[in-house]
């Protein structure tokens, strides 16, 4: 069995013909859900880049794999998927992004810092732009436009301040990443090697920058576009840091600042993001066409998912941060294996980015590391029956982004399918609301906070405790590695 782990980087799971949306284009991501099953009910372990990535390729979650917030190193002897694979004969490899440890240019002078990770080809593009004036000297996208004779140049468009035309279909980032993917499974292939490959693409994440050819669709029907799921002033009896960042993303001020925008600049905004996701949608095309050409698409697994999503204007907020709304948390799943998963299938059950590691392992017959802490999909995904697989999912937020210094910001998540709780550990006691309580089933877009309703008590403290369960699951299973004496 090969395996192709598709993961894009802040795409909500309401962005993709198979889940709803009539916008979007995306015919080849809608024909592989076809393939296989549909996860509806999938919830990342955190809001941000680093720990949901540190905990989905460790199948621990972020506070135990060591990457609790962007810019921390994952632990050393942390033992990620690929690795396990290599060790049982895969061949592995990966293109994009990898975020386990810092990747800030002023931090990391050439690029990101690799542990033992597994993989034998490694493609690495953190980011497609130069950061902060300069760029990391290994960026393999950025030599490779060298190499063509490129700059990467993505101009504001005069229209609107907050999208930018970004670099042309051949040579952007989106493209780059899936032609190196391409060049490795054709060498795996004439080698004969079982293999897996992490496509880890940067898009849809900001800038909002597609091509100008795939924006352009969308600008004939820009008033279709719907304008940000946003109450007036829904902050103010909500955790402070939603009022912070409705003012600024990242607690940065006039980062975009809710206030600031026209509805057709948050029009613009969202059909630039769509477009990316177009772009995506095609890439993923040239994917299958390879796999279906090669008469692979029986032998390979693919997963797409993405590592968490984005506001998009929801809730008064762009980008992510603090907060575990469906927009951050809910992300897309598809799962094909076609021949041996059952596919055509919706699944409506709670399932965790945590659990794909395990899944990965039983479906290519590797034991699992001890210290996994997910439950593997895989006997749900052969079964002709779609059973319940967890009562509840969990997310945290550990001062991930380091921006909120003033009140730090740390908060814990638990949903159990219609009620949904947050609770802010207001370390200092100086927080006017410490938690937010939402019934989704009567208030789909979150906007009534319940946490502090009397007459929801009762719902309060039952799901309290089973965030408290939550988190003393999370707790390391792995044995002590010193002694105390």
């Amino acid at each position: 069995m090969n395996i192709l782990w598709i993961c894009t980087d802040q795409q909500r799971m309401d962005t993709l013909g198979c889940y709803g949306n009539t916008l979007v284009h995306t015919p080849n991501l809608d024909r592989l859900s076809s393939l296989g099953v549909r996860f509806t009910n999938t919830y990342s372990q955190c809001p941000v880049c680093a720990p949901s990535r540190g905990s989905f390729l460790t199948g621990r979650y972020p506070r135990t794999c060591g990457v609790r917030q962007n810019g921390q190193d994952i632990d050393d002897r942390a033992v990620l998927l690929p690795r396990l694979l290599k060790e049982h004969g895969y061949f592995c490899g990966l293109s994009g992004k990898l975020h386990l440890s810092s990747c800030h240019d002023s931090v990391c002078k050439t690029m990101e810092r690799r542990i033992d990770d597994g993989y034998d080809y490694f493609k690495w593009s953190h980011h497609p732009a130069p950061f902060q004036g300069t760029n990391w000297p290994m960026n393999e996208y950025s030599m490779w436009l060298a190499g063509q004779g490129m700059d990467y140049i993505t101009p504001d468009r005069k229209d609107c301040r907050f999208v930018q035309n970004g670099m042309p279909e051949e040579y952007h980032q989106t493209t780059w990443c899936t032609n190196q993917a391409l060049q490795f499974m054709e060498s795996a292939e004439r080698y004969g090697r079982p293999w897996f490959f992490s496509l880890n693409y940067f898009d849809p994440h900001h800038p909002f920058d597609p091509p100008e050819e795939y924006l352009e669709p969308y600008l004939d029907r820009l008033s279709d576009i719907p304008l940000p799921d946003y109450e007036q002033g829904e902050y103010k009896n909500k955790p402070v840091f939603q009022e912070i960042d409705h003012n600024g993303a990242y607690d940065t001020p006039g980062l975009f600042a809710y206030d600031d925008m026209s509805e057709y600049d948050h029009r613009m905004i969202r059909a630039a993001y769509y477009a990316m996701i177009d772009l995506i949608d095609h890439q993923v095309g040239r994917l299958l066409q390879w796999l279906e050409e090669k008469n692979r698409l029986q032998d390979t697994m693919i997963i797409f998912t993405s590592d968490h999503g984005e506001n998009l204007g929801d809730h008064g907020m762009y980008l992510k941060g603090p907060y575990f709304y469906e927009c951050n948390v809910h992300v897309p799943l598809i799962v094909a294996y076609p021949g041996t998963i059952p596919g055509g299938r919706t699944c409506e059950t709670l399932a965790e980015l945590t659990d794909l590691a395990e899944t990965i392992c039983d479906a290519s017959g590797i034991p699992q590391y001890e210290g996994m802490q997910g439950r593997s999909l895989w006997n749900l995904l052969c079964s002709g029956d779609i059973q319940e697989h967890r009562k509840s999912v969990y997310s945290e937020y550990y001062n991930c982004n380091i921006n909120h210094r003033n009140p730090l910001a740390f908060a814990t998540m638990v949903f159990d399918g219609r009620y949904k709780l947050v609770r802010v550990h207001d370390r200092d006691g100086i927080q006017k609301c410490t938690g937010e309580l939402y019934d989704l089933q009567e208030d789909p877009g979150e906007h009534k906070n319940l946490y502090d309703r009397p007459e929801w008590i009762t719902e309060k403290v039952r799901m309290m405790e089973m965030l408290a369960d939550r988190m003393a699951e999370t707790s390391d299973p792995l044995p002590q590695r010193k002694a105390f004496w």
